[in-house]
């Protein structure tokens, strides 16, 4: 089998974004906009009441870099993670925070803004980190890094 180089850094594609489906991609969008403190791309905020809303959204870093998109879905079965069955995670976010009070301060927040805890390893002296579900069930950790 030939081996393809891999080429300058400037030949390969550019990643762009992570895109997320859900059954309410507003709702879903909001959830991240508040919890990393993003903007919705230009045009992409909530329209007037009585409009009909995007099924494609956008959140832009306001530092740069990656962007998260979200995508209408009708139906999304929930990652079972933990358990492997019957629905395994498939992909996840790592968040990070300086600190284990920072770590405490998201709890609070994750939890108010509708994530779901399914996972506390928060007092492992290694690696304190939890690990949450988003409104829509996608899994996503916070550790201290």
């Amino acid at each position: 089998m030939e081996v393809i180089g891999l080429g300058d850094r400037k030949s390969g594609p550019k990643f762009r974004q992570v895109v997320l489906d859900g059954t309410d991609v507003r709702g879903l969008a909001e959830f991240y906009r508040r919890l990393l403190v993003w903007d919705y791309r230009p045009g992409d905020e909530a329209p007037p009441p009585g409009t009909e809303d995007k099924d494609w959204l956008v959140l832009r870093n306001p530092d740069g870099g990656a962007q998260l998109a979200f995508q209408q879905v009708d139906r999304l079965p929930e990652a079972s993670w933990p358990d492997a069955e019957p629905v395994p995670q498939q992909l996840h976010l790592d968040l990070t925070v300086d600190s284990v009070e920072a770590l405490e301060a998201q709890h609070v927040r994750v939890l108010e803004l509708g994530g779901r805890l399914r996972y506390d390893r928060s007092e492992d002296p290694v690696e304190p980190l939890r690990v949450y579900a988003d409104p829509a069930g996608h899994p996503f950790c916070v550790f201290v890094d």
